[in-house]
Protein backbone atom coordinates (compact mmCIF):
# COMPACT_ATOMS: atom_id res chain seq x y z
CA UNK A 1 0.00 0.00 0.00
CA UNK A 2 1.40 3.39 -1.00
CA UNK A 3 1.32 6.76 0.73
CA UNK A 4 -1.62 7.85 -1.39
CA UNK A 5 -3.71 4.87 -0.24
CA UNK A 6 -2.94 5.68 3.40
CA UNK A 7 -3.91 9.34 3.06
CA UNK A 8 -7.16 9.10 1.13
CA UNK A 9 -10.36 7.73 2.64
CA UNK A 10 -12.83 5.60 0.79
CA UNK A 11 -15.21 7.58 -1.39
CA UNK A 12 -13.64 10.93 -0.54
CA UNK A 13 -11.09 13.15 -2.24
CA UNK A 14 -7.91 13.74 -0.26
CA UNK A 15 -7.68 17.07 1.54
CA UNK A 16 -5.29 19.80 0.35
CA UNK A 17 -3.10 19.42 3.43
CA UNK A 18 -2.91 15.68 2.82
CA UNK A 19 -1.77 16.22 -0.75
CA UNK A 20 0.84 18.69 0.47
CA UNK A 21 2.03 16.14 3.03
CA UNK A 22 2.26 13.49 0.34
CA UNK A 23 4.34 15.75 -1.92
CA UNK A 24 6.60 16.65 0.99
CA UNK A 25 7.15 13.00 1.83
CA UNK A 26 7.96 12.19 -1.80
CA UNK A 27 10.39 15.09 -2.05
CA UNK A 28 12.03 14.00 1.20
CA UNK A 29 12.41 10.47 -0.14
CA UNK A 30 13.99 11.70 -3.38
CA UNK A 31 16.30 14.06 -1.49
CA UNK A 32 17.39 11.24 0.80
CA UNK A 33 18.06 9.05 -2.25
CA UNK A 34 20.12 11.85 -3.79
CA UNK A 35 22.06 12.34 -0.53
CA UNK A 36 22.85 8.63 -0.31
CA UNK A 37 23.87 8.65 -4.00
CA UNK A 38 26.31 11.55 -3.58
CA UNK A 39 27.70 9.93 -0.45
CA UNK A 40 28.35 6.71 -2.35
CA UNK A 41 30.07 8.64 -5.16
CA UNK A 42 32.28 10.51 -2.69
CA UNK A 43 33.26 7.25 -1.04
CA UNK A 44 34.61 5.87 -4.34
CA UNK A 45 36.38 8.95 -5.74
CA UNK A 46 38.67 7.13 -8.22
CA UNK A 47 35.82 5.04 -9.56
CA UNK A 48 33.66 8.15 -9.92
CA UNK A 49 36.44 10.05 -11.73
CA UNK A 50 36.95 7.20 -14.20
CA UNK A 51 33.19 7.06 -14.75
CA UNK A 52 33.08 10.78 -15.49
CA UNK A 53 35.80 10.78 -18.16
CA UNK A 54 33.77 9.45 -21.09
CA UNK A 55 30.85 11.75 -20.30
CA UNK A 56 33.09 14.82 -19.92
CA UNK A 57 34.89 14.17 -23.22
CA UNK A 58 31.65 13.77 -25.15
CA UNK A 59 29.96 16.87 -23.74
CA UNK A 60 33.16 18.95 -24.05
CA UNK A 61 33.39 18.08 -27.75
CA UNK A 62 29.79 19.12 -28.40
CA UNK A 63 29.93 22.35 -26.39
CA UNK A 64 33.32 23.49 -27.77
CA UNK A 65 32.45 22.83 -31.42
CA UNK A 66 28.95 24.32 -31.22
CA UNK A 67 30.29 27.43 -29.46
CA UNK A 68 33.16 27.85 -31.95
CA UNK A 69 30.90 27.38 -34.97
CA UNK A 70 28.36 29.86 -33.57
CA UNK A 71 31.12 32.46 -33.34
CA UNK A 72 32.32 31.61 -36.84
CA UNK A 73 28.75 31.81 -38.15
CA UNK A 74 28.42 35.36 -36.88
CA UNK A 75 31.82 36.40 -38.24
CA UNK A 76 31.29 34.85 -41.67
CA UNK A 77 27.74 36.17 -41.97
CA UNK A 78 28.89 39.71 -41.11
CA UNK A 79 31.82 39.44 -43.53
CA UNK A 80 29.89 38.24 -46.54
CA UNK A 81 26.89 40.44 -45.83
CA UNK A 82 29.00 43.61 -45.97
CA UNK A 83 27.76 44.06 -49.52
CA UNK A 84 24.29 43.04 -48.38
CA UNK A 85 21.78 40.99 -50.33
CA UNK A 86 21.61 43.54 -53.14
CA UNK A 87 24.89 42.81 -54.93
CA UNK A 88 25.87 40.12 -57.43
CA UNK A 89 28.87 39.67 -59.71
CA UNK A 90 29.71 38.69 -63.28
CA UNK A 91 33.11 37.08 -63.77
CA UNK A 92 34.97 34.80 -66.14
CA UNK A 93 35.51 32.07 -63.55
CA UNK A 94 33.30 31.18 -60.59
CA UNK A 95 34.75 32.09 -57.23
CA UNK A 96 34.82 28.43 -56.19
CA UNK A 97 36.31 25.86 -58.59
CA UNK A 98 35.91 22.24 -57.50
CA UNK A 99 38.14 20.32 -59.93
CA UNK A 100 40.95 20.62 -62.46
CA UNK A 101 38.49 19.88 -65.27
CA UNK A 102 36.37 22.86 -64.24
CA UNK A 103 39.48 25.06 -64.07
CA UNK A 104 40.47 24.13 -67.64
CA UNK A 105 36.90 24.56 -68.89
CA UNK A 106 36.38 27.98 -67.31
CA UNK A 107 39.74 29.32 -68.50
CA UNK A 108 38.63 28.77 -72.09
CA UNK A 109 35.95 31.42 -71.65
CA UNK A 110 36.26 34.94 -72.96
CA UNK A 111 37.44 37.56 -70.49
CA UNK A 112 34.89 39.84 -68.86
CA UNK A 113 35.82 43.25 -70.22
CA UNK A 114 35.19 46.93 -69.66
CA UNK A 115 32.81 46.79 -72.63
CA UNK A 116 30.71 44.12 -70.87
CA UNK A 117 30.35 46.38 -67.84
CA UNK A 118 29.39 49.31 -70.06
CA UNK A 119 26.78 47.17 -71.86
CA UNK A 120 25.23 46.16 -68.53
CA UNK A 121 25.20 49.81 -67.39
CA UNK A 122 23.51 50.85 -70.63
CA UNK A 123 20.96 48.03 -71.03
CA UNK A 124 20.04 46.85 -67.52
CA UNK A 125 17.08 48.95 -66.36
CA UNK A 126 16.85 47.22 -62.95
CA UNK A 127 20.50 47.83 -62.06
CA UNK A 128 21.23 50.68 -59.68
CA UNK A 129 25.03 50.68 -59.66
CA UNK A 130 27.47 48.89 -61.94
CA UNK A 131 31.17 48.79 -61.19
CA UNK A 132 34.19 46.71 -62.05
CA UNK A 133 37.34 45.60 -60.29
CA UNK A 134 40.60 43.86 -61.15
CA UNK A 135 42.98 42.42 -58.58
CA UNK A 136 46.69 41.72 -58.29
CA UNK A 137 49.07 40.68 -55.49
CA UNK A 138 52.15 42.86 -55.12
CA UNK A 139 54.96 43.89 -52.79
CA UNK A 140 54.55 47.41 -51.45
CA UNK A 141 57.39 49.53 -50.03
CA UNK A 142 57.75 52.75 -48.06
CA UNK A 143 61.24 53.94 -47.07
CA UNK A 144 62.91 50.81 -45.63
CA UNK A 145 59.60 49.06 -44.80
CA UNK A 146 58.05 46.37 -46.99
CA UNK A 147 54.68 44.57 -47.14
CA UNK A 148 54.27 41.46 -49.27
CA UNK A 149 51.21 39.87 -50.89
CA UNK A 150 49.15 43.05 -50.69
CA UNK A 151 45.93 42.93 -52.70
CA UNK A 152 45.94 45.73 -55.28
CA UNK A 153 42.38 46.47 -56.35
CA UNK A 154 41.79 48.58 -59.45
CA UNK A 155 38.22 49.90 -59.49
CA UNK A 156 35.94 52.03 -61.65
CA UNK A 157 33.88 54.08 -60.98
CA UNK A 158 34.45 55.42 -57.46
CA UNK A 159 31.02 54.11 -56.43
CA UNK A 160 32.81 50.74 -56.14
CA UNK A 161 33.82 51.91 -52.66
CA UNK A 162 30.12 51.88 -51.76
CA UNK A 163 29.49 48.55 -53.48
CA UNK A 164 32.45 47.00 -51.66
CA UNK A 165 31.09 48.32 -48.37
CA UNK A 166 34.26 50.19 -47.40
CA UNK A 167 34.49 53.73 -46.02
CA UNK A 168 37.22 56.30 -45.61
CA UNK A 169 38.60 56.85 -42.11
CA UNK A 170 41.10 59.62 -42.83
CA UNK A 171 41.74 61.57 -46.04
CA UNK A 172 39.63 61.22 -49.17
CA UNK A 173 38.98 59.13 -52.24
CA UNK A 174 39.97 60.33 -55.69
CA UNK A 175 37.66 62.36 -57.89
CA UNK A 176 36.19 61.17 -61.18
CA UNK A 177 38.64 63.33 -63.15
CA UNK A 178 41.61 62.06 -61.11
CA UNK A 179 40.53 58.47 -61.69
CA UNK A 180 40.04 58.96 -65.44
CA UNK A 181 43.44 60.63 -65.85
CA UNK A 182 45.35 57.53 -64.74
CA UNK A 183 47.27 59.28 -61.97
CA UNK A 184 49.33 57.16 -59.54
CA UNK A 185 47.10 57.69 -56.52
CA UNK A 186 45.71 55.23 -53.99
CA UNK A 187 43.66 54.61 -50.86
CA UNK A 188 45.25 52.15 -48.43
CA UNK A 189 43.86 49.64 -45.96
CA UNK A 190 44.67 49.85 -42.22
CA UNK A 191 47.21 46.99 -42.45
CA UNK A 192 49.50 49.33 -44.39
CA UNK A 193 49.75 51.60 -41.34
CA UNK A 194 51.14 48.67 -39.37
CA UNK A 195 53.31 47.14 -42.08
CA UNK A 196 54.69 50.29 -43.72
CA UNK A 197 54.28 53.18 -41.27
CA UNK A 198 55.12 51.47 -37.94
CA UNK A 199 51.57 51.93 -36.58
CA UNK A 200 51.68 55.68 -37.14
CA UNK A 201 48.37 57.60 -37.00
CA UNK A 202 46.36 57.43 -40.21
CA UNK A 203 46.73 61.13 -40.94
CA UNK A 204 50.53 60.69 -41.00
CA UNK A 205 50.21 58.31 -43.97
CA UNK A 206 48.03 60.66 -46.04
CA UNK A 207 50.20 62.57 -48.52
CA UNK A 208 53.07 60.09 -48.34
CA UNK A 209 54.42 58.27 -51.39
CA UNK A 210 54.56 54.48 -51.42
CA UNK A 211 55.88 52.18 -54.17
CA UNK A 212 53.78 49.38 -55.62
CA UNK A 213 55.81 47.03 -57.80
CA UNK A 214 58.40 49.80 -58.07
CA UNK A 215 55.91 52.50 -59.15
CA UNK A 216 55.31 55.56 -56.90
CA UNK A 217 51.75 56.15 -55.66
CA UNK A 218 50.46 59.08 -53.60
CA UNK A 219 48.33 58.08 -50.58
CA UNK A 220 45.06 60.04 -50.60
CA UNK A 221 43.24 58.28 -47.76
CA UNK A 222 43.08 55.40 -45.28
CA UNK A 223 40.12 53.02 -45.00
CA UNK A 224 38.29 52.12 -41.82
CA UNK A 225 39.25 48.62 -40.56
CA UNK A 226 37.15 45.62 -41.54
CA UNK A 227 39.04 43.03 -39.48
CA UNK A 228 39.87 39.42 -40.27
CA UNK A 229 37.85 36.34 -41.11
CA UNK A 230 39.13 32.80 -40.64
CA UNK A 231 42.62 34.21 -40.08
CA UNK A 232 42.71 36.27 -43.31
CA UNK A 233 42.94 40.05 -43.01
CA UNK A 234 40.47 42.08 -45.04
CA UNK A 235 42.51 45.23 -44.46
CA UNK A 236 45.61 44.16 -46.40
CA UNK A 237 44.44 46.01 -49.51
CA UNK A 238 45.20 49.08 -51.61
CA UNK A 239 42.63 50.67 -53.96
CA UNK A 240 43.78 52.41 -57.16
CA UNK A 241 41.81 53.80 -60.14
CA UNK A 242 41.20 51.24 -62.88
CA UNK A 243 42.83 53.48 -65.50
CA UNK A 244 45.97 53.47 -63.34
CA UNK A 245 45.70 49.70 -63.01
CA UNK A 246 45.60 49.41 -66.80
CA UNK A 247 48.80 51.43 -67.12
CA UNK A 248 50.58 49.18 -64.64
CA UNK A 249 49.20 45.75 -65.61
CA UNK A 250 47.67 46.16 -69.06
CA UNK A 251 44.06 45.65 -70.09
CA UNK A 252 44.19 41.94 -70.97
CA UNK A 253 43.13 40.69 -67.55
CA UNK A 254 39.58 39.58 -66.97
CA UNK A 255 37.51 41.86 -64.74
CA UNK A 256 34.86 41.21 -62.15
CA UNK A 257 31.72 43.28 -62.73
CA UNK A 258 29.65 44.19 -59.67
CA UNK A 259 25.96 44.98 -59.97
CA UNK A 260 23.89 46.46 -57.16
CA UNK A 261 20.12 46.98 -56.96
CA UNK A 262 18.13 49.15 -54.57
CA UNK A 263 16.33 46.34 -52.71
CA UNK A 264 16.68 42.59 -52.35
CA UNK A 265 13.31 42.14 -54.09
CA UNK A 266 14.79 43.61 -57.28
CA UNK A 267 17.77 41.24 -57.29
CA UNK A 268 16.20 38.40 -59.25
CA UNK A 269 14.87 40.68 -61.98
CA UNK A 270 18.24 42.38 -62.38
CA UNK A 271 19.98 39.00 -62.55
CA UNK A 272 17.66 37.91 -65.35
CA UNK A 273 18.36 41.09 -67.32
CA UNK A 274 22.13 40.84 -66.84
CA UNK A 275 22.11 37.14 -67.73
CA UNK A 276 20.28 37.92 -70.98
CA UNK A 277 22.72 40.73 -71.81
CA UNK A 278 25.77 38.55 -71.18
CA UNK A 279 24.33 35.57 -73.08
CA UNK A 280 23.83 37.77 -76.11
CA UNK A 281 27.44 38.91 -75.85
CA UNK A 282 28.64 35.30 -75.45
CA UNK A 283 26.72 33.64 -78.28
CA UNK A 284 29.88 32.36 -79.99
CA UNK A 285 31.23 30.35 -77.04
CA UNK A 286 30.70 27.08 -78.94
CA UNK A 287 29.50 25.24 -75.81
CA UNK A 288 25.67 25.16 -75.48
CA UNK A 289 25.95 24.01 -71.85
CA UNK A 290 28.21 26.89 -70.82
CA UNK A 291 26.90 30.45 -70.63
CA UNK A 292 30.47 31.73 -70.86
CA UNK A 293 30.40 33.63 -67.55
CA UNK A 294 29.67 33.14 -63.84
CA UNK A 295 26.82 35.03 -62.18
CA UNK A 296 27.11 34.77 -58.39
CA UNK A 297 26.03 36.33 -55.11
CA UNK A 298 27.73 36.06 -51.72
CA UNK A 299 25.49 33.04 -51.07
CA UNK A 300 28.04 30.88 -52.88
CA UNK A 301 30.46 31.39 -49.99
CA UNK A 302 27.79 31.08 -47.33
CA UNK A 303 26.52 27.83 -48.85
CA UNK A 304 30.05 26.41 -49.02
CA UNK A 305 30.72 27.47 -45.45
CA UNK A 306 27.38 26.08 -44.27
CA UNK A 307 28.10 22.76 -45.96
CA UNK A 308 31.54 22.57 -44.33
CA UNK A 309 30.32 23.45 -40.84
CA UNK A 310 27.35 21.08 -41.08
CA UNK A 311 29.77 18.25 -41.81
CA UNK A 312 31.90 19.30 -38.84
CA UNK A 313 28.82 19.29 -36.63
CA UNK A 314 27.84 15.83 -37.83
CA UNK A 315 31.31 14.45 -37.13
CA UNK A 316 31.30 16.11 -33.70
CA UNK A 317 27.91 14.64 -32.85
CA UNK A 318 29.18 11.20 -33.88
CA UNK A 319 32.30 11.61 -31.73
CA UNK A 320 30.20 12.82 -28.82
CA UNK A 321 27.75 9.96 -29.28
CA UNK A 322 30.56 7.41 -29.21
CA UNK A 323 32.02 9.08 -26.11
CA UNK A 324 28.64 9.07 -24.39
CA UNK A 325 28.06 5.42 -25.33
CA UNK A 326 31.48 4.50 -23.92
CA UNK A 327 30.75 6.60 -20.84
CA UNK A 328 27.35 4.97 -20.50
CA UNK A 329 28.89 1.50 -20.67
CA UNK A 330 31.39 2.50 -17.99
CA UNK A 331 28.54 3.86 -15.84
CA UNK A 332 26.60 0.63 -16.30
CA UNK A 333 29.56 -1.51 -15.29
CA UNK A 334 30.34 0.66 -12.28
CA UNK A 335 26.71 0.55 -11.17
CA UNK A 336 26.63 -3.25 -11.55
CA UNK A 337 29.72 -3.45 -9.35
CA UNK A 338 28.03 -1.11 -6.88
CA UNK A 339 24.93 -3.33 -6.78
CA UNK A 340 27.10 -6.37 -6.09
CA UNK A 341 29.01 -4.58 -3.32
CA UNK A 342 25.82 -3.27 -1.70
CA UNK A 343 23.71 -6.42 -1.95
CA UNK A 344 23.47 -6.75 1.83
CA UNK A 345 22.50 -3.08 2.17
CA UNK A 346 19.74 -3.63 -0.38
CA UNK A 347 18.51 -6.67 1.59
CA UNK A 348 18.38 -4.64 4.82
CA UNK A 349 16.48 -1.81 3.17
CA UNK A 350 13.97 -4.24 1.70
CA UNK A 351 13.58 -6.02 5.04
CA UNK A 352 12.56 -2.77 6.75
CA UNK A 353 9.99 -1.86 4.11
CA UNK A 354 11.73 -0.45 1.03
CA UNK A 355 9.83 -1.28 -2.15
CA UNK A 356 11.24 -2.20 -5.55
CA UNK A 357 10.42 1.32 -6.74
CA UNK A 358 12.49 2.81 -3.91
CA UNK A 359 15.55 0.68 -4.76
CA UNK A 360 15.12 1.37 -8.50
CA UNK A 361 14.90 5.13 -7.84
CA UNK A 362 17.96 5.02 -5.59
CA UNK A 363 20.27 3.51 -8.20
CA UNK A 364 18.83 5.53 -11.06
CA UNK A 365 19.49 8.72 -9.11
CA UNK A 366 23.09 7.60 -8.56
CA UNK A 367 23.59 6.98 -12.28
CA UNK A 368 21.97 10.27 -13.29
CA UNK A 369 23.92 12.19 -10.65
CA UNK A 370 27.30 11.01 -11.87
CA UNK A 371 26.46 11.65 -15.52
CA UNK A 372 24.88 15.06 -14.79
CA UNK A 373 28.04 16.07 -12.92
CA UNK A 374 30.05 14.86 -15.92
CA UNK A 375 27.80 16.90 -18.20
CA UNK A 376 28.26 20.04 -16.11
CA UNK A 377 32.04 19.57 -16.09
CA UNK A 378 31.91 19.00 -19.86
CA UNK A 379 29.99 22.27 -20.33
CA UNK A 380 32.61 24.19 -18.32
CA UNK A 381 35.59 22.61 -20.10
CA UNK A 382 33.86 22.97 -23.46
CA UNK A 383 33.32 26.70 -23.01
CA UNK A 384 36.88 27.04 -21.70
CA UNK A 385 38.31 25.28 -24.75
CA UNK A 386 36.15 27.39 -27.07
CA UNK A 387 37.37 30.56 -25.31
CA UNK A 388 41.02 29.62 -25.84
CA UNK A 389 40.48 28.77 -29.52
CA UNK A 390 38.44 31.91 -30.20
CA UNK A 391 41.15 34.04 -28.57
CA UNK A 392 43.83 32.44 -30.74
CA UNK A 393 41.89 32.74 -34.01
CA UNK A 394 40.25 36.08 -33.24
CA UNK A 395 36.50 35.70 -33.57
CA UNK A 396 33.70 36.42 -31.08
CA UNK A 397 32.75 33.85 -28.44
CA UNK A 398 29.01 33.20 -28.44
CA UNK A 399 28.01 31.31 -25.30
CA UNK A 400 24.75 29.48 -25.88
CA UNK A 401 22.60 28.55 -22.88
CA UNK A 402 20.77 26.12 -25.12
CA UNK A 403 23.94 24.14 -25.87
CA UNK A 404 24.80 24.05 -22.13
CA UNK A 405 21.36 22.71 -21.23
CA UNK A 406 21.56 20.25 -24.13
CA UNK A 407 24.97 19.01 -22.96
CA UNK A 408 23.77 18.29 -19.41
CA UNK A 409 20.52 16.78 -20.73
CA UNK A 410 22.43 14.43 -23.07
CA UNK A 411 24.66 13.32 -20.18
CA UNK A 412 21.65 12.80 -17.89
CA UNK A 413 19.88 10.77 -20.57
CA UNK A 414 22.97 8.61 -20.90
CA UNK A 415 22.84 8.12 -17.12
CA UNK A 416 19.20 7.04 -17.22
CA UNK A 417 19.73 4.58 -20.06
CA UNK A 418 22.91 3.12 -18.61
CA UNK A 419 21.52 2.95 -15.08
CA UNK A 420 18.26 1.17 -15.89
CA UNK A 421 19.68 -2.36 -16.02
CA UNK A 422 21.75 -2.14 -12.79
CA UNK A 423 18.83 -0.42 -11.00
CA UNK A 424 16.41 -3.10 -12.18
CA UNK A 425 18.78 -5.85 -11.00
CA UNK A 426 19.07 -4.20 -7.61
CA UNK A 427 15.29 -3.75 -7.34
CA UNK A 428 14.49 -7.41 -8.10
CA UNK A 429 16.91 -8.86 -5.51
CA UNK A 430 15.25 -11.19 -3.04
CA UNK A 431 15.66 -9.68 0.45
CA UNK A 432 16.40 -13.04 2.10
CA UNK A 433 19.10 -13.89 -0.43
CA UNK A 434 20.47 -10.36 -0.25
CA UNK A 435 20.80 -10.53 3.55
CA UNK A 436 22.85 -13.71 3.22
CA UNK A 437 25.37 -11.99 0.93
CA UNK A 438 28.83 -11.27 2.29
Amino acid sequence: MGLWDLIKTEGQKPKTKDVALLMLLRFTAIWEAFRVATGSLRTNKLRTALTLMGIVVGVTAVIAVVTIINGLDQTVAQTFSSQGSTVFTISKNPQIIKSREEFVKFNRRKDVTHEDAEAITRLCTSCWRVGMAANALETVKYADQKAENVRIRGIDPITMFDIDGVTIDVGRIWTESEGASGREICVIGPDMLKNLFNDAPADRAVGQEIRIDGRPYLVLGVLEPLGSVLGFSRDNVIYIPYSTYQKAYGSRRSLITFIQVHTAEELEGAQDQVRTIMRNRRRATGDPEDEGFALETQDVFLNLYGSATSNIKIVTVLVATVSLIVGGIVVMNIMLVSVTERTKEIGIRKAIGARRKDILTQFLIEAVTVTAVGGALGVVTGFGLAYVISALIGFPLLVSLTSAVLGVAMASLAGILSGLWPAWRAAKLDPIEALRAE
